[in-house]
């Protein structure tokens, strides 16, 4: 059933039977599922089969560009080819390009692994919207993005960045406009549809906020030693077979 009105998580890490559970339950109609370092087609294959006649989850790519030292996320959502992460920003950004792929800027200079104002503005042309609300973000971050987005005449978007089961609901985009493909989430992107960025409040919502930032500790150390030393090569680098070569020549190692 169409609706006027579309309730949108556009970044979730996790999806499993629980998450779809707390969509429902906070009444989000759409999510974009976009985990690390995972390949495209699993995230389509996996996003298809969560997909129902209640809840729609599009398949998307947080781009990890540059190295483990210099690292600058890219969110890309509608793309018509798999693009590896450990690949330059610029040969990325022509790619992105060259796919006229949907691109979101999630948390805008947010530590170290985010585009900053003038990374966003080198690439305005390609970029459809920028985060303002993130969990993970302090209250100054949420500040900052917003005078970047305001800066850039550039639209917004808050997403839950999902990476504990317990943040999906908190944070979610709403779209003046039916949203029942994606397709339809693509469109209201690039045509800088109408939207509002809402988020709950209150003490459970601190919580969880914290407890998102506080999973970077995890993500940057135990889970970061056992990626780059203990797992070899990702399934997404740019050597992989998958790509055939295709990104030897931006691949930054």
């Amino acid at each position: 059933m169409s609706r006027s009105v579309t309730r949108v998580d556009p970044h979730v890490k996790v999806l499993d039977d629980r998450v779809v559970r707390r969509a429902k339950r906070f009444g989000l109609d759409v999510l974009v599922y976009a985990p690390h370092f995972t390949p495209l087609s699993e995230i389509r294959e996996r996003a298809a089969a969560y997909t129902d006649d209640d809840l729609l989850v599009v398949p998307a790519r947080e781009l990890f560009t540059g190295s483990w030292r210099n690292r600058r996320h890219v969110l890309a959502l509608g793309l018509d080819g798999p693009i590896p992460d450990f690949v330059t920003l610029d040969g990325a950004m022509a790619e992105l390009r060259a796919q006229d792929a949907v691109v979101l800027v999630p948390h805008p200079e947010f530590l170290t692994v985010s585009l900053d104002e003038a990374a966003i503005r080198r690439y305005r042309d390609v970029v459809d919207a920028v985060e303002v609300y993130n969990p993970k973000h302090w209250a100054r971050h949420n500040r900052r993005a917003r005078a970047i987005a305001r800066d850039l005449d550039l639209p917004v978007f808050g997403s839950s960045y999902a990476h504990r089961h317990a943040t999906v609901g908190e944070v979610w985009t709403e779209f003046d406009t039916a949203v029942d493909t994606e397709t339809d989430l693509l469109a209201a992107f690039r045509e800088a549809t109408p939207r509002r960025v809402r988020h709950r409040t209150g003490l459970v919502h601190e919580v969880r906020r914290r407890a998102e930032f506080a999973h970077l500790g995890s993500e940057n150390s135990v889970k970061k030693f056992d990626r780059v030393v203990l797992s070899g090569t990702e399934a997404t680098h740019p050597r992989q077979p998958v790509y055939e070569g295709q990104f030897d020549d931006i691949a930054v190692y």
